[in-house]
Formats: C-alpha cells, sequence, structure tokens
C-alpha cells in the first residue's frame, strides 16, 4: 500500500479532503487488527503500521482540522511508531539510521 494515495492530494502535498484520510486510516487500522488477531504477532505487518502512522501524521498536521481530533491523531501517530520502531528488525533500524546519517534515500 502506498501512503500517498493520488486521491488524497490535489497537487504535491496539498491534501484534498480530511474525511478521506479520516476514512482510510481507520480502514487501514482495522485491517492491522484483523491480521493482527488471525495471524499473532507474526503476521503483523510493519509496513501497514507504517502507513497507518504517516496518515495519523499526515491529519495531525492540518491547520484546518480541530484541534482535538490533531491532538487525538498526533497522539496516536506518536503511538504507532513507536509500535513500528520495536517491531523492525535489529538490521533494518541500523540501515535506516544509516541512509538518515547519510542523507541518502
Amino acid at each position: 500500500m502506498h501512503s500517498e494515495n493520488s486521491e488524497f492530494f490535489v497537487s504535491g502535498k496539498q491534501v484534498a479532503k480530511p474525511e478521506l484520510l479520516v476514512a482510510a486510516v481507520l480502514h487501514l487500522m482495522s485491517h492491522y487488527t484483523v491480521n493482527d488477531t488471525q495471524h499473532g504477532d507474526a503476521g503483523s505487518c510493519i509496513k501497514l503500521a507504517s502507513v497507518i502512522e504517516r496518515h495519523l501524521k499526515i491529519l495531525a498536521d492540518l491547520p484546518d482540522l480541530a484541534p482535538v481530533l490533531r491532538a487525538t491523531c498526533q497522539q496516536l501517530s506518536e503511538q504507532w511508531a513507536s509500535l513500528v520502531e520495536r517491531r523492525l528488525p535489529q538490521q533494518t533500524k541500523l540501515n535506516l539510521l544509516a541512509r538518515l546519517v547519510t542523507g541518502a534515500r
């Protein structure tokens, strides 16, 4: 799944409709929960969790969103980021750190 679905953006990084992002992140969360329930920790998808975290971060950064919704999205984004960090294999964490330090993508 791609986090930057063209339906969410009008041009570049301008978000078309917050409702689409909310609907998408709720849908993604339900898929993550179903996958986790059916397969246990081994079946949990790190990529899906990462996409959920990015959607929540985008929502938290929207200036026109109600403050309580922005704060909730920010808190949830941080929780999902923590989950992704905990579940990443150690080698992936080291590779990511190396890329960040060198500025490579």
